[in-house]
């Protein structure tokens, strides 16, 4: 644990205790009476309200189109069928930037709705609630119809040969067995939707902010630090809330049922009602997830002869000191030491989790690791620039500091992937090993490494993708001669003209693909061995 421990504690509570204290202690004082007063303010308790309010609307509304399909994914064999769940898992890696610019392409000015019919969504809240469950129809896929699938079909059909309708039959047997992963999934995007950044920020415009956005506003627009750490901690405290809870479902979804090989449950659709449902979420996840996509693709090839992605070579655009396609090498390159980083720290992390005789102490460092998941991406990011800024860690003008950033969303997916794999792996075999007298790193090297080395590819992968797309905290510290693609993307939105749109969708386009190509890869390793599900 000792790594692991070290690492958070330098590139997480560091920076966001100092943010904190910046803004809320001047000589050597604490001002506590700053919160009642910035809580108290009528703009900051709108921003409140609206960050709850829409993540609350964008939770019911993913379960509410997502359930049908995580239901057609866990019982329905079709063609095609484990494509597709790939496929809908692309816009959950993809950067958030990419699905704002995607979604800004479909309702924005200029988007297929405003020339088909002169209709713009771009600034309205349902611009933003529909791009959530774009990003989120995979949590609930994967988490609902991953363990939908496990569950054993005869207890339903037993209660109906009983007398029972089908409704009631559903709703008895099956939905008091999923409730717990319905409740885990819908936690998962509330805690997404509550911290959401990039959406809001590409697609809500100046009427709609969240508190990520407004921290961002206050420390980047204002340099107001005393209300930025103020929201920092409020939304601290609700994130840990929203994970305590969360820990909470997953335990007990993880005790309470008896699950039977996936294989065994899905069959061919019978009937008109079930070809009807297959045909209606297929239909929805050809409107809301490909369709964004698609047209994104469209608008970045609409200038002659790939004329957009011609001009990403062009230095001379006025937007950065480089060229536009330099930031497709400086994200690869910051994804790659980032996935190193999270690789090393999270496998530490995942193998202190599978003891299981340290109790409390052991959980409590599970929860610390989930907290970079859910708190402001954006003061952390702030944090380096104003924390690591003296010796001996000075690393303002380093070009780790952009992949430290990266590693702290990575390392929560590297141990939720590895962790159920390693817990997997028989004590008794690591014991035997001791035995015959090999010592510990051996013992890791001969039994444990070959258990678990396609999970670590695996989680690797999901580093990787991540790492590739984060925005909040790499807009902060992110070189203006080496920017990553979600902050080129960002700044060539934030400047008028046709060009720099055309890129901006034209570098979305790349990173689409880059993430796509990541995660087909990784469905492929996990079909070939299915010892963890995402």
């Amino acid at each position: 644990m000792a790594a692991p421990v070290a690492f958070f504690a330098v590139f997480f509570a560091y920076p966001v205790t100092a943010i904190v204290r910046r803004g809320l202690q001047s000589d050597g004082t604490w001002h506590i009476g700053r919160i009642a007063d910035v809580l108290g303010r009528s703009d900051i308790r709108h921003v409140l309200w609206f960050t709850t309010w829409q993540a609350l609307a964008s939770t019911a509304l993913t379960l509410l189109i997502a359930l049908p399909g995580a239901y057609v994914f866990a019982r329905y064999d079709f063609p095609g069928r484990h494509v597709l769940r790939a496929v809908v898992t692309v816009p959950f890696v993809l950067p958030t930037v990419v699905a704002g610019t995607a979604f800004l392409a479909l309702l924005g000015r200029g988007g297929l709705l405003d020339e088909l019919w002169g209709v713009r969504l771009d600034t309205t809240v349902w611009a933003i609630l529909l791009a959530h469950v774009f990003f989120n129809y995979a949590v609930v896929v994967r988490t609902v119809g991953g363990l939908w699938s496990q569950l054993d079909p005869r207890q339903e059909e037993a209660a109906r040969m009983l007398g029972a309708a089908p409704l009631t039959a559903w709703r008895k047997v099956t939905l008091p067995a999923l409730a717990p992963a319905v409740a885990a999934a819908a936690l998962m995007v509330f805690l997404f939707t509550f911290t959401s950044f990039g959406v809001v920020q590409i697609l809500g415009g100046p009427a709609f902010s969240t508190l990520e956005v407004e921290i961002y506003r206050q420390t980047s627009e204002l340099f107001d630090l005393s209300t930025a750490a103020v929201l920092t901690i409020v939304q601290f405290l609700a994130v840990g809330a929203i994970l305590a809870v969360h820990a909470r479902t997953v335990r007990r979804r993880e005790s309470a049922l008896k699950l039977v090989d996936p294989s065994r449950t899905a069959r061919r659709p019978r009937g008109a009602g079930q070809w009807t449902l297959l045909a209606a979420v297929l239909t929805s996840i050809a409107l809301l997830l490909l369709l964004p996509l698609a047209v994104l693709v469209q608008r970045s090839l609409t200038a002659p002869g790939f004329g957009y992605y011609r001009a990403l070579t062009d230095p001379d655009g006025g937007t950065f000191l480089v060229a536009p396609i330099h930031a497709v090498g400086a994200s690869l390159s910051y994804a790659a030491a980032a996935t190193a980083i999270a690789v090393v720290i999270g496998s530490l992390a995942a193998a202190a989790l599978t003891r299981r005789d340290t109790g409390r102490l052991v959980r409590g460092f599970d929860a610390l690791l989930m907290l970079p998941l859910g708190v402001s991406a954006v003061t952390v990011g702030f944090g380096f620039l104003i924390s690591l800024d003296k010796p001996p860690l000075d690393l303002r003008q380093s070009w780790i500091l952009v992949p430290l950033a990266q590693a702290l969303v990575g390392v929560p997916f590297v141990v939720r992937t590895m962790l159920p794999v390693l817990r997997a792996v028989d004590v008794r075999l690591r014991e035997a090993a001791a035995v015959l007298g090999a010592s510990p790193w051996r013992v890791w090297r001969e039994v444990d490494l070959p258990l678990v080395r396609r999970a670590l590819l695996v989680a690797a992968g999901f580093a990787f993708a991540v790492s590739l797309g984060e925005f909040g905290a790499t807009v902060f510290i992110a070189r203006p001669d080496n920017p990553t693609l979600p902050v080129a993307v960002a700044r060539l939105l934030a400047r008028p003209g046709d060009l720099n749109y055309g890129q901006a969708m034209a570098l979305s386009t790349i990173l689409m693909v880059v993430c796509a190509v990541s995660l087909l890869v990784l469905e492929r390793l996990r079909s070939a061995d299915r010892t963890g599900e995402f």
